[in-house]
């Protein structure tokens, strides 16, 4: 238990010194460390810290690289809706 306490406490001090990275490495690091977070909490529960730390961090990545994909595709389409309304408003 005091390993997952500790993963929690670690893990946003580790955040912090990331700024100079892009939105994606962002999302996918935050994704990373907060299922490892929330597995090595579970995996305490179960008994057994460090393997719910390294699956939390897995699927933490996964979910974090994706969540990035869709919010680029969002944006993505917005610019261009906001093209498209520009060029209409033009005319």
């Amino acid at each position: 238990m005091r390993y997952a306490m500790a993963l929690c406490v670690a893990a946003p001090l580790a955040l912090t010194a990331c700024s100079d990275l892009n939105s994606t490495q962002q999302r996918t690091l935050t994704g990373g460390a907060g299922g490892a977070a929330a597995g090595a909490i579970l995996g305490a529960i179960g008994g057994n810290a460090a393997l719910g730390a390294a699956a939390g961090a897995g699927a933490g990545l996964i979910g974090g690289y994706l969540y990035d994909q869709y919010k680029k595709s969002q944006q993505s389409s917005y610019q261009q809706g906001y093209s498209a309304g520009q060029q209409s408003a033009s005319h």
